[in-house]
């Protein structure tokens, strides 16, 4: 018995004559495409009606579109200052030179000493300065002792180095102590001033926390192994001594020699029976352009 399939709306077989039911192509697709264009089309007549809404509201309410200009240039400016910070150091911790006027009488006396001194631009000796004077406190040193440390070590050059691999202004070894410069972006930040000094004081009040006294902090601070570091010792006091004097409105000498603590001793050998005069232990502290500056290897 054969069944005939008939389709409903046009009365035209809806199966093929074995009896399988046929497929219109064409007319199913045209159908699912325009109701997904109307659908499209009402959603574009709806977002239009929203932004000429929206328009319109702007237009008659002034203090609203100030509102919201003001949030989207507050959005715009932070993300660029967050790209920026991303790029590079913010500029305060990128302020490598001060203008004297700005800071205080003593550090003003300090900086244009160690400028004349050391033969270097007044204005980034006064940016050391002024750290220096921030760090000393938080670190519970004497800014003073800070900055003598940096004359004797590179003679306030910050790309200074020595054979032994030790870096910049406080002549810091950058493989013992790598891990400090991680929070500065790795250890060529030893060659940054302001980077290097802060890790060194750190190591320095770390070495003088150690060994209970200055002078002992400075012997762990230079690394004397195979000898005691007195000729260091003596001339890092002796600059010290200087400072400290400079910054109380004192007229001190490049070379001005200097009363040091008698437990240090000499600086040379002395021969038997010959005491060591005060010139001489100056004279032997006096920094020179031949010094090979030393590594901070206080770990």
């Amino acid at each position: 018995m054969t069944t005939t399939c008939i389709d409903t709306q046009d009365r035209a077989p809806a199966c093929s004559p074995s009896g399988a039911p046929r497929v219109v192509p064409a007319q199913g697709l045209v159908q699912i495409v325009a109701r997904v264009w109307a659908a499209a089309r009402h959603g574009m007549a709806l977002f239009g009606v929203a932004t000429l809404a929206a328009v319109v509201l702007l237009a008659t309410q002034p203090p609203l579109r100030a509102e919201l200009e003001r949030g989207a240039t507050d959005w715009l400016l932070g993300r660029q200052a967050a790209t920026v910070e991303d790029d590079e150091l913010a500029a305060p911790e990128r302020v490598l030179a001060a203008n004297l006027k700005d800071l205080p009488p003593e550090q003003v006396r300090v900086a244009h000493w160690l400028a004349r001194k050391y033969r270097v631009a007044s204005e980034p000796i006064g940016a050391l300065v002024a750290e220096a004077y921030q760090l000393g406190p938080q670190l519970r040193l004497d800014p003073a002792l800070i900055l003598a440390v940096m004359a004797i070590e590179s003679r306030f050059n910050p790309f200074a180095a020595s054979p032994v691999g030790a870096h910049g202004l406080m002549q810091v070894d950058t493989r013992v102590h790598a891990d400090k410069f991680e929070g500065f972006g790795g250890t060529l930040a030893a060659f940054d001033p302001l980077s290097n000094l802060r890790v060194g004081a750190e190591i320095l009040q770390d070495a003088v926390r150690r060994a209970g006294s200055v002078p002992g902090g400075l012997r762990l601070y230079v690394g004397a192994v195979t000898h005691d570091g007195r000729d260091y010792i003596v001339k890092v006091l002796s600059e010290y001594e200087r400072l400290k004097r400079v910054s109380g409105g004192q007229q001190v000498g490049f070379q001005a020699t200097m009363p040091l603590p008698a437990s240090i001793g000499p600086a040379t050998p002395v021969l038997p029976g010959e005491p060591a005069s005060a010139p001489q232990i100056e004279a032997d502290a006096a920094p020179r352009a031949t010094d090979t500056p030393v590594a901070a290897r206080a770990s």
